[in-house]
């Protein structure tokens, strides 16, 4: 999936299958998921988004932000600086921006206003399609 990024900008960051994502798949909980493979951005994300859903915004903060650190761990790994494209379109990138996604909705949440902003802005610096699908 390598294409040539004609506006001389930094390369897409494509990830590796995330490890939790066939457990996930096949119908593992998320908290059973997190537990098994605790380097997995998705099962945190799905902790996040689970908690959101139940008003439990502190807890789905926690859980966001763990999946948001693993997921930069992940992307700096495959050779991400700290900017440039995450594409959406790329499954494997999906955990990191739900996680991303989800920590901005919980920031919003309990008023971390900066937080909340800084996390939409890494969503829209890292594919604008994860902005429309993720936050409306």
């Amino acid at each position: 999936m390598d294409r040539e990024n004609l506006l001389g900008g930094p390369p897409e960051t494509l990830l590796p299958e995330d490890p939790a994502a066939r457990l996930i798949a096949d119908g593992t909980a998320a908290v059973d998921a997190a537990r098994a493979q605790p380097t997995s951005s998705l099962a945190w994300a799905e902790l996040a988004e689970a908690a959101l859903a139940d008003g439990e915004d502190v807890r789905a903060y926690a859980f966001a932000r763990t999946g948001y650190h693993r997921g930069l761990d992940a992307l700096r790994r495959a050779g991400w600086r700290g900017f440039g494209p995450v594409p959406w379109g790329h499954t494997p990138n999906q955990g990191f921006l739900r996680a991303v996604a989800a920590l901005a909705r919980a920031a919003a949440e309990i008023d971390e206003v900066d937080e909340a902003e800084r996390c939409r802005q890494l969503l829209a610096d890292s594919d604008h399609q994860a902005v429309a699908e993720l936050l409306g």
